[in-house]
Order: C-alpha cells, then structure tokens, then sequence
C-alpha cells in the first residue's frame, strides 16, 4: 500500500516505522526537525510542508495514495486534512486521530475512521488500515504488546507450550465461547479459541511470521 501520513509526532513517527517494512510510506510535517523521530532506519519518504496544502499532499502523492493517516495533536487541522483526502482527492482509506471523543460522529459522516487513544495509538491504527486478522495492544512501556487472535483451526488440538516461544511469546488467557480460560503449557487448543498473548516488541513482526498472522 501507498500510504501517506500527516503528522511526525511520536505517533506518526512510530506508526511510520511500523509501516515501512511492507509498504510505501510518506512523511508529512512542518517541523524542521520532526524527521529526527523518524530515526536513521527509516527508509521512506519524508516532505518537510502542510498537509492543509493541497499542493504538499500531491508532492506527497496523494492521488496515488491508498490510505491517508492523520496524527496530528489538533483536531480542527486533522479534520480538515481528512476532508481534503477524502472529499477532494477521494483516497480510499482516510484515519484520523481525535483528542475529543465528541467529534467522532462529524469525522464518520464525512468518511473519516476515527481512532482515539494514546498508549495504544499508534499499533491500532495499523490494524484498521490493514485490517489484518489479528490485534496487538501497545503497553504503556512500549516494550510489550498483547497480542490477540483467533485459531480458525491451525492450531486445534495443540498444546499451548507448543506455541509460546520463551522471551519473546507467551499465551497468558483464552476465549473458549463465552468462558475465560486461564491456560499452561498443557492446555489444548480448541478450534475458535481467541488466544491472547505477551509478546516483546521488537520481536513481534518476527511472531507474527512464526504464528502465520496475516
């Protein structure tokens, strides 16, 4: 995917260098030293301008863009940005970060997923852009994550130890139904089982190969 974000705070930072590994990222911010949260292994593109000009966001690539994500700390500037992503330029995919939780309704009604938090900011936003099968949940430490998903049947009838991989995986609960289940490395593993787990950040896209997460 082209994706396009506006904003180089710690969340469009982070959420860039999530990003990059499987797609075209763009940066947008006025800062001048913004790029410098992007850190040197950042291999996509960064414009130093306003993404409320039109004129930025098509150097940018917006006409060619699949998603446009906007993390800006103002609201009123992210708004306006999704507006014009959306309304002028009709990008397919449009997220916006709101600090006020009221606003929601006018972003959906214009087309625009909301998305309002901060700790988990960043890592939600890559899951309703890619709208992949699984969720992972940002701690406070931005060391570890939970990691959820469901076993639609790859690993029915399998003992949990066989899928925690010691320092960087471990299967803390289930969902069985509507029951809780508090597993050890014995349990088995039944066939809609939601799984959720601990898992260390910087090995998380690795975990996500091992466990064929998609």
């Amino acid at each position: 995917m082209y994706i396009i974000i506006v904003g180089c705070g710690k969340i469009g930072s982070y959420l860039a260098n999530l990003l990059q590994d499987e797609h075209n990222i763009v940066v947008i911010d006025k800062e001048e030293n913004a790029v410098s949260k992007l850190g040197d292994s950042f291999n996509g593109i960064y414009i130093r301008g306003d993404g409320l000009d039109p004129d930025v966001l098509k150097e940018a690539g917006i006409e060619n863009a699949d998603a446009l994500v906007v993390t800006t700390s103002n609201d009123n500037i992210n708004i306006v940005v999704a507006q014009i992503a959306k309304k002028i330029f009709n990008v397919p995919k449009v997220v916006a970060r709101i600090s006020d939780v009221g606003k929601a309704e006018i972003y959906r009604n214009i087309g625009v997923d909301p998305v309002n938090s901060t700790a988990i900011f960043a890592t939600f936003l890559r899951e309703k852009i890619l709208g992949r099968n699984f969720t992972s949940y940002l701690f406070e430490s931005e060391k570890l994550n939970i990691l959820e998903f469901k076993n639609t049947g790859r690993y029915t009838g399998k003992e949990v130890g066989m899928i925690n991989i010691p320092g960087d995986f471990k299967v803390i609960a289930m969902i069985r139904g509507e029951e809780p289940v508090i597993p050890d490395e014995k349990t088995i593993i039944e066939d809609g089982d939601f799984i959720l787990g601990v898992v260390r950040l910087s090995a998380l896209k690795r975990i996500r190969r091992t466990l064929k997460l998609q």
